[in-house]
């Protein structure tokens, strides 16, 4: 396991190709295993390919133009983002009415989700990267609109899929353990 995740990547660029069905249904199964407080089994998963994918990066062109119309080379680099995904999966946290901590739980709960997904993407041979701002929009509304999500949920994160374009072997830079520990 401890080399699998030394060598999980955050990949970005991908194959045209689709994603198989059998595979996006593997790496949702996997996300419902994750740890998650009182069962609550927080997460809820929107899957977009296809002609949504294609309703999405209008959304994301949109907004990017609102948001940078001085600056269309961000704008062109960040739609690339989109318009060379296959295959893009926004994960959402159920909010829970009245009760901060139970929604803190449920947002640890997705994003373990979504390293389950990540972990069992690498297993299909798919790549993946984990986004938040900017085209990940989590923090914007733009998404959650376009989604159709509830009030009752948050985005949690905007995930990437496809083949890996190429294969990353560079060794991932990490500061050591021991830095990073106290023992008491």
């Amino acid at each position: 396991m401890l080399d699998t995740l030394k060598k999980r990547r955050a990949i970005r660029q991908f194959d045209p190709r689709e994603v198989e069905r059998e595979k996006i249904e593997t790496l949702l199964e996997a996300a419902t295993y994750a740890p998650n407080d009182r069962m609550r089994e927080p997460w809820h998963f929107y899957v977009l390919q296809g002609d949504s994918l294609k309703r999405y990066e209008q959304v994301a062109l949109d907004y990017l133009q609102k948001r940078f119309p001085t600056k269309p080379h961000l704008v062109e680099s960040s739609m690339k983002a989109i318009t060379k995904t296959p295959l893009i999966i926004v994960v959402t946290s159920a909010i829970v009415d009245g009760d901060e901590g139970a929604t803190i739980d449920n947002t640890f709960a997705v994003s373990s989700a979504i390293m389950s997904m990540w972990l069992m993407a690498e297993q299909l041979g798919l790549g993946m990267v984990w986004r938040t701002r900017g085209v990940g929009f989590v923090h914007d509304s733009e998404l959650h609109t376009f989604i159709d999500a509830p009030d009752s949920e948050q985005l949690v994160g905007t995930l990437c899929i496809g083949y890996p374009a190429e294969e990353i072997t560079s060794v991932k830079k990490r500061t050591p353990f021991a830095e990073k520990t106290t023992w008491l």
